[in-house]
């Protein structure tokens, strides 16, 4: 009977010890606000404006979404993780939009297995791109989907013909499929992020494939950020005259190319961030080639409370009639660790084809000027 005991006892132990070294969690946020803007348009590419809108939004600050992540510690320093996100709508619970359009998906934002350990990390799967990261640490208004480097770049991607109904989009990329993303740890403050994205299309060897470099510092208050994009069958979307949408067939097409080089420096609670960004197809620049300059302040009254700032501009280097410029203020304050009170206010002057939205999802018209304010909550668990 003691022997039982015994063997028992050590099964559990081992059993509780090998639990010990990995661990799973589900976490996510939701972010829900009222949004009024003054001049909506139907789709990113319309001339059509619908007049003023008034309606309940997800993602003031950012979207809504939930997820799963685990980790295990294999020993030596090195770590084994998974991590499954998905964004979705607070307002009605739909889920997020995928690579093909009009089509959603459950992970939509991240779906992905990887190692760490002293050499960094490496991480495959669908993911997000390590320009967005570069891009969200130079700008004060940290890339937020209220008035930020990221609605501008978005901005920059509906010049180029982006349809909005994928996130498959025309000039680089917020998420990438089938990416391999290596992540350097911190030397001195400097950090390298490498992606590499094969195509998967039979008998091309760059069909859809993506590639792209990051340099990034951190140190003594100052980000700094270089980065790098090229994609090949980038936005292969149409749509007729119906509309319908047609998906053009891969070519190997190398027709996305971003560079983006932006600097943030923070001085105890001031913040200053400017950024200067070009976007093209390299295969046909004379069809798009953009220029992109941001600039930023922001000021932390308190631990709970700040206010942030931000001016972008957008100009098509083709057609210099094309130009579109936003201002956008945002005031923050922490009612918890978790939770967040905020309010937006912003304006974008859009000439000849520029459509830059002030809020993502939420259309201007092309060559309109609109005003959008907007106030909600967001709270992470």
């Amino acid at each position: 009977m003691k022997m039982k005991v015994i063997v028992a006892s050590t099964v559990f132990v081992w059993t509780v010890a090998a639990h010990a070294q990995s661990s799973v969690t589900l976490y996510g946020a939701l972010d829900t606000g009222l949004l009024y803007q003054s001049a909506n348009a139907p789709n990113f590419q319309s001339k059509m404006n619908l007049g003023h809108l008034y309606a309940l939004k997800d993602a003031g600050i950012f979207t809504s979404f939930w997820g799963l992540k685990g980790v295990e510690d294999i020993g030596g320093g090195y770590k084994v993780n998974f991590k499954l996100q998905g964004a979705f709508t607070s307002t009605n619970g739909k889920f997020g939009l995928s690579d093909t359009p009009g089509v959603s998906a459950i992970f939509n934002q991240q779906a992905t297995i990887g190692i760490s350990g002293p050499f960094g990390s490496i991480d495959a799967g669908r993911q997000f791109v390590p320009i967005i990261f570069a891009m969200a640490d130079t700008d004060v208004r940290g890339a937020q989907f209220f008035g930020s480097i990221l609605t501008a770049w978005l901005g920059m991607n509906q010049a180029a013909g982006w349809q909005g109904t994928s996130t498959n989009g025309a000039i680089g990329a917020l998420y990438d499929s089938n990416a391999i993303v290596y992540q350097s740890p911190k030397f001195h403050g400097l950090s390298l992020g490498l992606e590499y994205a094969p195509g998967g299309v039979a008998g091309q060897s760059q069909g859809g494939t993506r590639e792209s470099a990051v340099l990034r510092y951190s140190n003594y208050g100052l980000n700094l950020s270089a980065a790098y994009y090229n994609g090949h069958d980038s936005n292969p979307f149409t749509t007729t005259a119906i509309g319908a949408i047609i998906t053009a067939p891969s070519t190997g097409r190398d027709n996305n190319r971003f560079y983006y080089f932006g600097a943030m420096y923070t001085f105890h609670d001031l913040s200053v961030s400017t950024s200067y960004s070009i976007g093209k197809d390299p295969a046909n620049s004379g069809q798009a080639d953009f220029e992109m300059i941001s600039a930023g302040l922001g000021y932390k009254f308190t631990p709970f409370f700040k206010v942030t700032s931000g001016f972008y501009y957008l100009k098509d280097r083709n057609v210099s009639s094309n130009q579109s410029d936003a201002y956008a203020v945002g005031a923050e304050y922490s009612l918890s660790r978790t939770t967040i009170a905020y309010v937006q206010i912003g304006h974008v002057n859009n000439r000849g084809k520029m459509s830059q939205a002030i809020a993502y999802a939420a259309p201007v018209p092309e060559g309109t000027s609109s005003t959008a304010a907007m106030i909600g909550i967001r709270h992470t668990f």
